[in-house]
């Protein structure tokens, strides 16, 4: 059960980071791209966080 809490943690964190760039559609994205494939939304977190 920790091991789940602590995924679900990652995926609202990744989220989070994109929501504190001020793009809704974005975070948006990463959640779906985060949930569906997880190295896809950390990837996509990572160039939207170094554009802003």
């Amino acid at each position: 059960m920790q091991r789940r809490g602590g995924m679900l943690l990652e995926i609202l964190l990744l989220s989070v980071a994109i929501s504190f760039t001020g793009k809704p559609f974005e975070a948006l994205l990463n959640l779906v791209l985060t949930l569906l494939f997880f190295v896809p939304g950390t990837v996509h977190t990572a160039l939207v966080v170094k554009d802003h």
